[in-house]
């Protein structure tokens, strides 16, 4: 258990470190405007020292060297051109709390509700009705999620979302965080792709489970469907769900990219938005180090939780599968 969560955190830091290079060169390659807040009222004098102040004239290896020297000591620099002269870890201090919160909540809204109906489709798969209600509601949800674009869904959300609720209580256009009511479209929104996932992984393990030679023979023994249904297929069926929190962590960040910005929420999204339309390239590369670093996490996290849940689990070696 030990070596496999080292081998796992090991190849995250590497990842990490690969994404933290390849993101560093990628912007070093950009327009230098970037840089300045007021470039256009620069001369070229001006331009070629404020390069020097920033150690931009060194060469690119060593600029990577100290900036992850500074990252590594949790400075990661100034705003440029969204707040000028403003640190950028106060900055995503400032914003992280609100993107976290939302993140969470839209992630345990889809578990509440994709788990549950999971189960009711395995369920109604199994079952000797001609119709399987359940299954084919659940089925239809599933695919509408998954095959009509994010970006699409998450607008007829917001436009018909709001004039639903405005039939029972006033709802602002945009996010006020003093407001309950207008934290609902978002995470709902955020929570729509979770949800279809969760209830398509646990109905496809569930279903898998009920074929097994441990749940036959406990029926032939007599054991009651319901605990057969609970204590054995759900069970082993939800070890393998575990591991998709990660990917659901992930589908919510970038959701957030676009949600945040449609109600104007003042969390990490947005301001990852609006610094690419401003070209701050330092807050640019700050924002995309930190998701990285907790897409990383999360899936880290994950397979600790697999490995934990199912102690069989183990990293695959010369001449194993896993």
């Amino acid at each position: 258990m030990a070596k496999y969560i080292l081998k796992r955190s090991i190849r995250s830091i590497i990842t990490l470190t690969l994404i933290i290079t390849a993101v560093f060169i990628l912007l070093r390659q950009m327009p230098i405007e970037g840089y300045f807040n007021n470039y256009e009222k620069m001369s070229p004098t001006q331009v070629r020292v404020g390069l020097i102040n920033l150690g931009l004239d060194r060469p690119v290896h060593i600029q990577l060297f100290d900036y992850i020297k500074r990252v590594l000591g949790g400075d990661l620099g100034i705003s440029n051109r969204y707040r000028v002269k403003y640190p950028i870890s106060r900055l995503i201090a400032s914003k992280m709390p609100l993107s976290v919160q939302i993140g969470l909540m839209a992630v345990g809204l889809a578990l509440a509700a994709g788990i549950p109906l999971g189960i009711l489709m395995a369920r109604s798969a199994r079952s000797h009705s001609r119709f399987k209600i359940w299954d084919r509601f659940g089925t239809a949800v599933v695919v509408l999620v998954e095959g009509i674009p994010p970006a699409v869904y998450y607008l007829f959300i917001q436009i018909y979302g709001t004039e639903l609720l405005n039939k029972f209580v006033p709802l602002p256009t945009l996010f006020e965080m003093s407001k309950a009511i207008t934290w609902v479209l978002p995470i709902f929104s955020l929570s729509l792709g979770n949800m279809a996932l969760s209830a398509m992984w646990v109905r496809r393990f569930m279903v898998d489970e009920s074929t097994k030679d441990y749940v036959i023979l406990a029926r032939a023994k007599g054991v009651p469907a319901s605990v057969i249904s609970r204590s054995h297929i759900f069970r082993n069926a939800i070890v393998p769900v575990v591991q998709g929190i990660p990917s659901m962590l992930l589908i919510t960040l970038m959701g957030s990219l676009y949600v945040e910005s449609r109600y104007s929420i003042p969390g990490m999204g947005g301001l990852l938005v609006d610094v690419i339309k401003r070209q701050d390239n330092t807050v640019v590369q700050a924002l995309v180090l930190v998701y990285s670093a907790v897409s990383i996490l999360g899936l880290l996290l994950g397979d600790i939780a697999m490995a934990l849940l199912d102690p069989r689990i183990r990293l695959a070696g010369k001449g194993e599968t896993r």
